[in-house]
């Protein structure tokens, strides 16, 4: 996959504390910003999925014999622990 360089203004703490982590798992300071690039985009996409999974439950709220019957059921039905 093709790379772009970019440029980004961290402060010298965060630089520190990121090499840290680098050097403790054996990778690159890029290489960690990648991952964590990649950490919030995953985040972000989880989070959307949630806000839709919201929305969806408001258009179409559970019916509450069903919930009262999966809750009788799953108290017959689960292993004890």
């Amino acid at each position: 996959m093709a790379r772009r360089e970019v440029l980004v203004q961290l402060d010298d703490d965060l630089v520190g504390q990121l090499d840290q982590i680098a050097d403790a798992i054996g990778t690159s300071r890029s290489d960690l910003l990648r991952r964590g690039a990649r950490a919030v985009i995953e985040a972000d996409s989880l989070r959307s999925a949630d806000e839709e999974l919201v929305a969806a439950y408001r258009r179409y709220p559970l019916d509450p014999d069903l919930v009262r019957s999966a809750e009788r059921l799953a108290a017959h039905t689960l292993p004890e622990w």
